[in-house]
């Protein structure tokens, strides 16, 4: 490796600037015996021009040895510096093939070489002498040689047009020492070290003085002629002087703004000294303490609440600005001093007027109406409201968070709302303490703070919904709110001080009350929305849906004529469920393509038909059950009620022969449902026990019982009665009289237990057209409380043991 490195070295001369005898009686320059084979060091940022002189840094251990080594035999050493061709990434780019290099490089001779120490690798300095071209490039393990043609450039003519060239970038780099001064020592070494009638040398020392690009620069070595070197050199000069002339802009942009920010920071300096002559001044702690004592001359403060605010002030007294107590302070006593200690906002005493304005805003919910107009009443009487907690339950869209805004209106009360919905933290309801960066009190003070007043109208929205995790429990943390007992002593962890909610009614909504804490339940009166039947519905989208629904489509009711059997049709095939959710999402959809008929035609008047319902809706959601309908042996459908209203369940049930007594359930039947179904098919084979064809049929047959739909899972027990009704029909091989739905939870000895949701499965029977209803006895008051329009074209039985039943059921 040494002996094939030592041949790049020359051997025949002593000085490489000294002239020698080729052998023949006439002198030669030395730089004509530069070696044709040359190590090569690759650049990776920017190449190097002739005649320049710079330091280079050798990493490579076999390139150092070399260097080294002809440094100690005080021999010339000469390398060839080509650019690699950039990559994405060219710094950690490591050249594998001659293509990854540049063809044309520069040739320089080491003329000092700083010796390596533990610190530091060999560094040396160059000076460039000539441009070569590569004839044939060799990459070994340890360095890149090449085998090189020098270019050896003649002196030109120096012509008129190469003169001018010089001038004007001889002018540009003028231009540019007086905008950048970085340049002033470049200007110095070219009126030094470059012959400045030389073109050639006055174009390459101009391209590296550039910012230009790697590649850029390297374009410009690689121009031969002289004249054209000078042409592309000018251009990224005057490239050079509008990038400084922008960076000049932006330097003297942001020298005026610093000059301008000093200038007034001095004036307000000069001014605060004149206030302190005067006696006017105060600085940033006595401005803040004078807010907060303005603040506190309309508040009605507890003795705690005002012996903690003095005392902070105090503190803030002692305590300089630029101390993080000092932010904590300041933070705290806004929260102290800018809550409404004692603010009330006057209710209001017109019953009539409160009356009038639910009315207005709701349809139905007559509960809920009777409520708040009682909690006005007793205001009355007493003087003031107290504060109260309502839980409104109730399937989606029927109404229970709209209502919040209209109680609050009926009262006269502001009026705040925030999701309870996958809350997990208890600090959410209670704060968090001040030792923690960022702490803020919890939602409640921030509602008092947002409302200006301490008996605002608060809506709890989905309580049914709150979450537990590590961090706390919030449903336990609501305990303390939501009971008229604690709350008039709220503790919140931030304020550390009690507050008053005795005076703010809750409303509190729920989709299920299963969900809820029992005692968080307790603490809450609840008044059940049920939903709404079909001419509840049209009336609810006549008065407020549809109007509601123009004016956010840019509509008038001429434009769009939507008719009451339209409507009926509507929510028969969409929108059965309880709420009216569905049936505004209709007809939002039913408005948006009148727009664009309207649109492409102004003067048109849209009216909807029930044949162009599917048109403009798609496919019916909800059939009519026909097959479910008819009287068949072993189907009964039975009242259900969920999260989502009530519901119609048809229970069906075959016998499978196998010889054996099995009973098989299927339907996604939850764990209560399961043991309905168990008590069911018991008591009917006792019921049965005298008939042998029926106690046969039991002892031979598999009986399968299926509640659809399969994919929805269904608990609960008020099915027991229409599971045991199945059974029998199966059994008996008869059918039970049509047009009939049940709910009642079945005991083993045959009674009929009392169920819940009454108003809701008799809504749902309604939806589906029954005449009939069979409910247990002890659910008699519950359906004669119900609204005379909703009982009316149903005809209810009541019933206290199955033999009943079976009497209705199967005459």
């Amino acid at each position: 490796m040494y002996e094939e490195a030592a041949t790049l070295i020359p051997q025949s001369i002593e000085s490489p600037d000294e002239a020698v005898s080729n052998g023949a009686g006439s002198l030669v320059v030395s730089k004509d015996l530069m070696p044709d084979s040359i190590l090569i060091f690759p650049l990776y940022d920017r190449p190097m021009f002739p005649k320049m002189m710079g330091p280079l840094i050798i990493d490579n251990p076999q390139m150092q040895e070399i260097i080294l080594e002809s440094h100690e035999h005080s021999k010339p050493m000469y390398l060839g510096l080509l650019l690699i061709r950039p990559t994405e990434d060219t710094l950690q780019h490591v050249p594998e093939t001659p293509a990854d290099f540049f063809t044309v490089g520069v040739a320089v001779r080491i003329v000092r070489v700083s010796l390596p120490t533990e610190d530091s690798p060999l560094q040396i300095f160059t000076k460039a002498l000539e441009r070569f071209d590569v004839a044939e490039l060799t990459i070994g393990k340890t360095f890149v040689t090449a085998r090189v043609h020098y270019w050896l450039e003649k002196r030109i003519e120096n012509t008129e047009e190469i003169k001018a060239y010089s001038v004007a970038i001889i002018d540009c780099i003028k231009e540019l020492v007086t905008l950048n001064p970085l340049f002033k020592e470049g200007l110095s070494f070219l009126v030094e070290r470059i012959n400045v009638s030389d073109p050639s040398a006055l174009a390459d020392f101009a391209a590296s003085m550039t910012t230009s690009s790697g590649i850029e620069l390297q374009q410009i070595l690689e121009i031969a002629d002289v004249r054209n070197r000078l042409e592309k050199v000018l251009v990224l000069l005057r490239k050079e002087v509008e990038i400084s002339k922008l960076k000049s802009q932006i330097a003297k942009r942001i020298e005026e703004r610093l000059s301008k920010q000093q200038r007034e920071f001095f004036l307000k300096q000069q001014l605060q000294e004149i206030k302190k002559e005067l006696g006017i001044f105060k600085d940033d702690t006595e401005s803040e303490i004078e807010k907060f004592q303005k603040r506190l001359k309309n508040l009605t403060l507890t003795e705690e609440v005002r012996e903690r605010i003095e005392e902070e002030l105090e503190k803030m007294k002692l305590l300089g600005t630029s101390s993080p107590e000092f932010n904590v302070t300041r933070a705290y006593l806004d929260w102290l001093t800018i809550l409404p200690w004692g603010v009330y906002t006057e209710d209001n005493n017109d019953i009539d007027k409160a009356a009038k304005i639910l009315n207005h805003d709701h349809f139905g919910l007559e509960n809920v109406k009777d409520r708040i107009l009682e909690l006005i009443s007793v205001g009355i009487l007493k003087g003031n409201l107290s504060g109260s907690i309502v839980l409104l339950t109730g399937p989606p869209g029927v109404g229970k968070t709209s209502i919040g805004q209209s109680i609050a209106r009926s009262l006269g009360r502001e009026y705040y709302r925030f999701s309870l919905g996958g809350m997990h933290d208890e600090a959410e309801i209670k704060g968090h303490r001040r030792t923690y960066i960022g702490a803020l009190p919890g939602k409640f003070i921030q509602a008092i703070k947002t409302c200006k007043t301490s008996n605002p109208l608060i809506m709890l929205d989905e309580v049914d919904k709150i979450g537990a995790s590590f961090q706390g429990d919030p449903a336990s943390a609501l305990l303390e709110v939501l009971d008229p007992e604690q709350n008039q002593n709220f503790l919140d962890h931030y304020l550390d001080v009690r507050f008053d909610l005795s005076k703010v009614l809750f409303i509190c909504t729920a989709n299920q009350i299963d969900t809820i804490p029992r005692p968080l339940l307790d603490r809450m009166e609840i008044i059940r929305l049920p939903g709404y039947i079909q001419a509840e519905k049209i009336e609810i989208a006549r008065k407020y849906l549809i109007p509601k629904q123009f004016k956010m489509h840019g509509l008038t009711e001429t434009q769009v004529i939507i008719s009451k059997p339209v409507l009926g049709a509507i929510i028969d095939g969409y929108a059965r469920e309880a709420g009216v959710r569905s049936l505004e999402n209709c007809i939002k959809k039913i408005l948006r393509k009148c727009a664009k008929e309207i649109v492409g035609n102004p003067r048109k008047i849209v009216r909807i038909h029930k044949d162009n319902l599917a048109d403009l809706l798609g496919k019916r959601h909800f059939s009519d059950d026909n097959a479910f309908k008819k009287a068949r042996v072993g189907v009964i459908t039975g009242l259900a009620y969920t999260e989502m209203g009530g519901v119609t369940l048809h229970i069906e049930s075959i016998a499978v022969p196998t010889g054996e007594t099995r009973f098989k359930q299927t339907g996604q039947l939850g764990k209560v449902m399961v043991e309905s179904s168990e008590i069911a098919y018991s008591y009917v084979k006792y019921f049965l026990k005298e008939n042998a064809k029926a106690t046969e049929f039991f002892k031979k047959n598999l009986i399968h019982l299926h509640v659809p739909a399969g994919a929805t899972p269904k608990d609960g027990p008020s099915a027991g009665i229409t599971m045991a009704c199945s059974l029998y029909s199966l059994a008996m091989g008869k059918a039970m009289i049509g047009e009939t739905a049940m709910t009642g939870e079945l005991t083993l000895s045959g009674l009929v237990m009392p169920i819940g949701g009454v108003k809701e499965k008799i809504i749902a029977a309604i939806r589906e057209k029954l005449k009939y209803v069979i409910l247990p006895k002890d659910n008699q008051e519950d359906f004669e409380l119900l609204p005379q329009h909703i009982k009316e074209g149903i005809t209810a039985h009541f019933v206290t043991t199955f033999r009943e039943v079976i009497k209705i059921c199967f005459p």
